[in-house]
């Protein structure tokens, strides 16, 4: 039997301003990744993202990320180590902090976009990263982009480390997702995102954009929460994935 942690971005409605479905999304996956503030939500959204996983019985990670909320956190920042580790422990402590007042610990945590991608290539970024994580606590595993950086300074950081991947994304040859602005950055066909998820967790490889098989470590699988099918995607994901003899589960039970 293999297993698998479906995980989501989730919590990244902010005041007024409503972005996904997360009512729909979380009985569906095993771990959430909760925004803390920087690049999406505050602190009524966290409040209440950390409620309704509670309520299902989902395990909770942090998705810190640069501060930029106008960007979603998507833009690239020229942050030093110092100032990641900064923005980390302030991020992760915060949403611990609501954890813990709620009976909740973290299980994880994920950087959010520009942030994990610049970790995923930046040893001395994802060294920080990781610093601030262990400084906060030692037994949170850290996620992070299979054969990236972040995975190889989680462990040498005495960390438990969990390799990422998605559904939906192009990888480049060496591992990396393609940018958002190349073609072939996003995987549009459902059948097609969950055929390559199938050989991801049960034979190790994915199809790189170049046509060639690469080897990738399938720990975890990121489900996007938001976007028109979102919903019906995730459904259609686990299920085919049970169907497959891949057992869902939260990432502690994986990692251990």
């Amino acid at each position: 039997m293999y297993q698998v942690d479906l995980n989501s971005d989730l919590g990244e409605s902010f005041g007024r301003y409503t972005i996904g479905m997360d009512e729909k999304i979380i009985p569906l996956i095993s771990s959430a990744n909760i925004a803390c503030g920087y690049h999406a939500s505050d602190p009524v959204v966290m409040l209440e993202s950390i409620a309704r996983t509670k309520e299902a019985g989902i395990k909770i990670g942090a998705h810190p990320g640069l501060p930029d909320l106008m960007g979603f956190g998507r833009r690239n920042m020229a942050i030093s180590p110092e100032e990641a580790k900064a923005y980390t422990l302030y991020q992760i402590s915060a949403l611990g902090g609501m954890c813990q007042a709620n009976g909740m610990r973290l299980q994880h945590v994920k950087p959010h976009g520009a942030l994990y991608n610049m970790a995923a290539k930046d040893y001395a970024l994802s060294l920080a990263i990781c610093e601030a994580i262990h400084d906060y606590d030692p037994e949170i595993i850290v996620m992070g982009l299979s054969g990236s950086e972040m995975i190889r300074a989680a462990k040498d950081c005495g960390l438990k480390a969990a390799s990422e991947v998605f559904a939906d994304r192009g990888y480049e040859e060496d591992g990396t997702l393609v940018n958002r602005r190349k073609e072939g950055a996003m995987i549009t066909d459902e059948d097609e995102a969950i055929a390559r998820v199938i050989r991801m967790v049960k034979e190790g490889v994915v199809t790189a954009v170049t046509g060639k098989d690469i080897p990738i470590q399938a720990d975890s699988v990121c489900v996007h929460g938001d976007g028109e099918k979102a919903l019906l995607f995730v459904e259609k994901i686990r299920k085919v994935l049970t169907e497959n003899d891949v057992q869902i589960c939260p990432l502690a039970d994986i990692i251990g």
